[in-house]
């Protein structure tokens, strides 16, 4: 099927470019991204994602950190996973999330 509808959004420049210089790291441009949206609409009859009004606990969450309070400052995956208390496979070093991208192909590591 051939491309030809165009869709056209107005946003905030800010985010804007903080959106395409993410997904430019992830390897995708914003038509990509805007196409996997879309599927992704279609597939689940709906967004593809919750869409919701944060709740007291979520709110005093947000409103912490914000702030600069309560936050865990870890060095890397592994260590955040080790003071999280999340065991990764059994006998292995490898992070969960070092597992699961060397099982998807397309998956890259962020840039540092």
């Amino acid at each position: 099927m051939s491309k030809t509808a165009t869709v056209r959004a107005r946003m905030e420049p800010h985010l804007k470019r903080e959106a395409e210089h993410l997904l430019e790291e992830l390897g995708l441009s914003a038509t990509e991204a805007i196409t996997l949206f879309y599927r992704q609409v279609t597939l689940r009859k709906g967004l593809p994602f919750d869409v919701v009004i944060p709740n007291a606990t979520t709110r005093k969450t947000f409103e912490s950190t914000d702030r600069g309070r309560d936050l865990m400052v870890c060095k890397d995956a592994d260590d955040m996973f080790r003071k999280l208390r999340v065991q990764t496979s059994v006998g292995s070093r490898q992070s969960p999330f070092h597992q699961a991208t060397q099982k998807c192909p397309h998956a890259r590591r962020p840039k540092s």
